[in-house]
Order: structure tokens, then sequence, then C-alpha cells
């Protein structure tokens, strides 16, 4: 039997408001996993740490590069305390470049990784050019000898400038023979050249042998010398020996050589 509409009505209503009070007391299935809205970022600026290895560094940082051993410092090109860095000789060659001598004392410096500086004349720079050059590529320093090898001490003041302002362009001055006095000093510091005389002459010039010629290197050779010989002006088979022979040994002895700062 069907009940009368005015008692229904308060029973259906009642039905319905236990059933949302139902619904409003179980939590949300995805009140959870809700996402961000999508103008939220997320956090990066300065409230954000990074993590921290176990060495103390940070893994956010690049990792650091190996250190790099630093290189050996070499002296200043125009370093002229030649007594100040240990074993080393300062070989010179006078009155060259000679197209059979200069190459063969070229390689004997390149078997025993020896630098040296060659005092060239002007007039044989001219005529063997391509022999500077390769002085110069190998290494070795070149200085002015003149132009053409005249005592300057025996010359008038004008053909005394004449004879360094034409000879080769170098920071040093080897005088002919040696001779010097305060003009030419003078003239050479015009000239911004410093004169380079020698400590040991091994006299190879008068071709006195080979041996005589080692003895001289040998005897002579003490950290900073400076010892004179010759790849110009006449036959130097005694002086090539000689020095192949006194480097062999000056080595084995812990010398090295060095170009001087021309």
């Amino acid at each position: 039997m069907t009940k009368p509409p005015g008692k229904l009505l308060p029973l259906v209503a009642a039905l319905l408001c236990g059933a949302v009070l139902a619904q409003a007391a179980s939590p949300s299935s995805h009140s959870s996993t809700s996402a961000k809205p999508a103008d939220q970022a997320p956090s990066h600026g300065l409230l954000s740490t990074s993590t921290t290895s176990k060495r103390g560094a940070s893994s956010s940082t690049k990792p650091a590069q190996p250190a790099v051993k630093p290189a050996t410092p070499k002296p200043p090109a125009d370093d002229w305390n030649l007594t100040g860095h240990g074993k080393v000789l300062y070989l010179t060659f006078d009155d060259g470049p000679q197209h059979e001598w200069t190459p063969k004392v070229l390689e004997v410096l390149r078997k025993h990784h020896a630098q040296a500086t060659f005092f060239v004349i002007g007039i044989q720079v001219a005529q063997f050019p391509e022999l500077v050059t390769a002085e110069r590529a190998a290494g070795h320093h070149v200085g002015n000898h003149t132009y053409d090898h005249k005592t300057l001490t025996r010359l008038p003041e004008a053909k005394m400038r004449q004879e360094v302002a034409q000879g080769i362009k170098s920071k040093c001055l080897r005088p002919p023979e040696g001779a010097t006095n305060a003009q030419v000093h003078a003239i050479a510091a015009a000239y911004h050249q410093r004169e380079v005389l020698w400590d040991v002459d091994t006299e190879d010039w008068e071709k006195p042998g080979t041996a005589h010629i080692e003895h001289a290197i040998m005897s002579g050779a003490r950290p900073g010398a400076i010892i004179l010989m010759h790849d110009g002006g006449g036959n130097r088979s005694e002086t090539v020996a000689a020095l192949d022979s006194a480097l062999t040994k000056l080595t084995r002895l812990g010398y090295t050589y060095r170009s001087l700062p021309c």
C-alpha cells in the first residue's frame, strides 16, 4: 500500500541528508596525489642546497682539474749572471760562417745537445747567409765580429764605427783579436752591443793539435766560463775533433752548454 505523499517526503529528505554526511566524512581518494598548480615552479633558489661529496667538494661544481707541473723557468734573454746557473759552459766560435767547418761544428753540437754562440764576420755572412740561418734555427745565438775582421784599435774612429755598424745585427760584439779600449767600448755601447771576450783561449787558430785544444777546454772548464774556438779562418778539423771528445767527457761530469744572451 502506498504511503500518503505527505509522510513520504520527510523520509526521502532524511535519507539524502544521511548520504551527504557519509560522503563528507570519507577522505578523498585523489587528495594525496593531486598535482601542484601549473604555475608553481619547483624550488631551486637560494634556499636549495647541493649535496656534498666525501672529500667536502660540492657535487654541483665541476671536478677539480689535475695540477699541472710548472715548467722549469729559463733565464731571461738578457741574463748575464753566467756563473749563477750551475755547471754551465758557454762555447763560442769565431770567424765564420765557413762552408766546410761550420756544418761540422753544428753537427757536433747537435750530437751533444749543446747550445753555442757564433761570432760571425760580415763578409762571411754575405757569402754564406744560409749557415747563419741554420745556426739560429738550431737554437744557437749569433754575435757581431765586425764586417771584415779589422783590428778596431788600429782604425780611425769613422772606420771603427763602420766595422761595427756593418757587422751582423746583434746584442753582442766581439772585437777581433780581443783588441779593445775605451773608444771601442763607447762605439759598441752606441750601437747597443755588449763587448764579449772570453775566459778560455784554446789557441785552435794556431792548429796546435787536437790534444792541445781538448786539454785547453777541459782544464778551463768551470761554471760560467766562456770558451773561445773557431769555425772559420782555416782548416778546423782539429777543433771539431777536440770539441767532440771534450763534450763527451764534460757531459759525463755534469756540464751543460748554453748560448750567451746575445
